[in-house]
């Protein structure tokens, strides 16, 4: 899947900050959490502000996995 792909159809998408998505959808902080322990530090603490683009980026995961878990969690 390439970043055309990756579209704005569901309601967490690749250009919305961690921020966003854990003050609108509270359920996704055990996704979040989950992360924390693959990448060795707190994503909230230390990447709030970032889109889940540049998150994927900076720790090296799999965007359409992250944005397929995120989404899971709220359905």
């Amino acid at each position: 899947m390439n970043r055309g792909d990756l579209s704005k159809k569901e309601p967490i998408h690749p250009d919305m900050t961690v921020l966003d998505i854990v003050v609108g959808f509270k359920e996704t902080l055990d996704v979040f959490k989950e992360y924390d322990k693959k990448v060795g530090e707190c994503i909230c603490c230390n990447a709030l502000f970032l889109p889940l683009r540049e998150l994927a980026d900076k720790y090296n995961l799999s965007l359409e996995k992250l944005l397929y878990k995120l989404n899971a969690a709220i359905n």
